[in-house]
């Protein structure tokens, strides 16, 4: 699996890097999404789907940080890219925006997954 990995990075740098985050900003682990970074992602309920914008800006976004995209990055399947507020792009996955909750501190961590009642472990 490691091996994998490295060839997909490698691959990916010398592709650009962006086919391989417009294709795939997010994985499966532990029957939820997760970041590239393997944290997990979280949609919030005050997000409407495939509004194109974000509910969670200002403070919000420092509690739950956006899966940021690249200016440059394309909808790929259930992915889509929504300009935030500050103009920023944020990748959504089946038209809800995606996020990390700054409380989880390692790979697996699912502690966001409830918080008042409007945030969850995004599912595939």
């Amino acid at each position: 699996m490691k091996i994998l990995s490295i060839a997909l990075l490698t691959a990916a740098l010398l592709g650009g890097g962006t086919a391989m985050a417009a294709s795939n900003p997010a994985k499966i682990a532990d029957g939820v999404l997760v970041g590239p970074n393997g944290m997990t992602l979280y949609v919030f309920d005050k997000d409407e789907a495939n509004s194109g914008k974000s509910s969670c800006n200002g403070p919000c976004a420092s509690n739950w940080p956006p899966l940021m995209a690249a200016d440059t990055d394309k909808p790929a399947g259930d992915y889509t890219v929504i300009t935030r507020d500050d103009g920023k792009k944020q990748w959504a996955m089946k038209g809800k925006p995606l996020y990390y909750w700054s409380k989880d501190s390692k790979p697996g961590d699912k502690t966001g997954d409830g918080v008042l009642n409007v945030w969850h472990a995004a599912k595939p």
